[in-house]
């Protein structure tokens, strides 16, 4: 019998960022409302479900929380891009806030 996606086994990304410029740096030219690209030595293979969690300080420590699926693997760089199967509200909110949220100039 084959499992739902919702019963298959997920594997955990916890990343924290020091601030939330640092997150801006690295992910978000790699991120959109659909999914996010991953920077990983160990990419996961195509297909595995992961549970995704990214702590960032903005004004306060804030969390984005959500369910995703690895739908391509690079080698440079390297990394894997995830599509998002789930995405609580705040997270999408702040998911949103990150697109929109106009560059700094030095």
């Amino acid at each position: 019998m084959k499992r739902s996606r919702r019963e298959a086994e997920r594997i955990t990304i916890n990343k924290e960022f020091e601030s939330f410029d640092a997150f801006i740096h690295e992910y978000v030219t790699n991120i959109s409302r659909t999914g996010v690209f991953i920077r990983s030595k160990s990419p996961l293979p195509v297909g595995t479900l992961v549970n995704l969690k990214f702590t960032v300080i903005m004004d306060d420590i804030e969390t984005i929380e959500g369910t995703g699926e690895v739908v391509r693997t690079e080698l440079d760089p390297p990394g894997m891009g995830v599509v998002f199967i789930e995405v609580a509200k705040y997270s999408r909110d702040l998911i949103e806030r990150l697109l929109v949220r106009e560059p700094k100039t030095d």
